[in-house]
């Protein structure tokens, strides 16, 4: 992302807060990410904003409502240095929101107080916050493995189960735009692929380069879908380090928080997938169990994903897959489904 970008946002945030740094939030409210973890911990993410929640979709809504529904997800007013208390478990954590909004705490609670396959927690204001004193406190859902599970899916999002078109800029930027949960398409086989790949108590993990933003809106899509519910990990293209990890820095935090469990990894070529698994791969030996990579390309031969699998030197399987059916065919194959 540009830096001036980046500079512009800051400042139009820091005018923004200047004029209502007095002011009493009218509709508060703390959105949950959820979290995820295990007897090696647990990490809660969410963000607070003075913002009236976001409607959901309706069958048979014009553009128009979809476009105002995803203009407002990107505009809001997040609110900075919220006092708040984070309860998993167990485990309690005070915690601030950061210059956009954004909190992340990882908290230790006692295994024994983890409910497989999710334990509600909680996030509640911790104190005074601009003379708001009523109570405000908003559900979590901690994804907690099954210990029958024999194997984790890591798996990416845009274009490896919801149809972007992240190589065709205008088309993807149309999509984002206009389409909503109950419109935007999946690939063919991807929700029935998952639900096998999810059954017997095995957890899948969505990581994406997609903004936070969107995390009420894939949520959505996949609930709509029948898509396996997980955590789904996304990002910040301009903010601050609780909102902004890297890809390969939530795949770590996923492997390091369920330290029993192997993987399966899923991704598309559009973008680095690719490169980023290699990586994964390396970093973690002897935890990751097979590479998908779903083929969707404009140019196929331009050779990023060859260079990876061409110089391909460990014993996990990888497969460039040109659909759904080629990556369950290979899953089966390796004894996985």
């Amino acid at each position: 992302m540009p830096s001036w970008i980046v500079r512009l946002e800051h400042a139009w945030d820091a005018r923004r807060l200047r004029r209502s740094a007095d002011r009493t939030p009218h509709h508060f409210r703390i959105e949950s990410y959820g979290g995820h973890g295990s007897a090696a911990g647990v990490v809660v993410r969410g963000r607070v904003f003075d913002d009236p929640p976001i409607t959901d979709a309706v069958e048979g809504e014009g553009v128009r409502a979809a476009l105002s529904r995803t203009v407002r997800r990107f505009l809001t007013d997040e609110l900075p240095g919220v006092p708040l208390r984070v309860t998993v478990g167990d485990a309690s954590a005070a915690t601030s929101t950061d210059h956009d909004g954004y909190f992340k705490v990882r908290l230790e609670p006692d295994p024994a107080s983890l409910v497989s396959p999710w334990t509600r927690g909680s996030v509640e204001l911790d104190g005074d916050y601009r003379g708001l004193r009523e109570p405000c406190t908003t559900p979590v859902e901690v994804r907690v493995p099954e210990p029958e599970a024999a194997y984790g899916v890591i798996s990416d999002v845009d274009d490896t189960i919801l149809v972007t078109g992240v190589q065709r800029v205008f088309q993807m930027v149309r999509q984002t735009l206009t389409g909503s949960s109950l419109s935007r398409r999946d690939f063919p086989g991807a929700a029935a692929l998952y639900r096998d790949l999810a059954a017997q108590g095995r957890p899948v993990f969505y990581v994406s380069s997609s903004p936070w933003n969107l995390h009420g809106f894939l949520t959505a899509f996949m609930r709509h879908r029948r898509f396996p519910l997980g955590p789904v990990l996304l990002r910040d293209l301009l903010g601050t380090a609780a909102g902004r990890e890297q890809k390969h820095t939530r795949i770590d935090e996923v492997l390091e928080l369920h330290p029993d469990l192997h993987f399966v990894l899923l991704g598309d070529s559009g973008e680095k997938d690719a490169e980023i698994y290699a990586a994964t791969v390396r970093d973690h030996p002897g935890r990751i169990l097979a590479v998908c990579i779903r083929e969707v390309r404009l140019d196929p031969g331009d050779g990023r994903v060859e260079a990876v699998s061409d110089g391909w030197d460990h014993d996990v399987p990888f497969v460039l897959a040109a659909d759904t059916e080629a990556i369950r065919h290979h899953l089966a194959d390796l004894g996985l489904l």
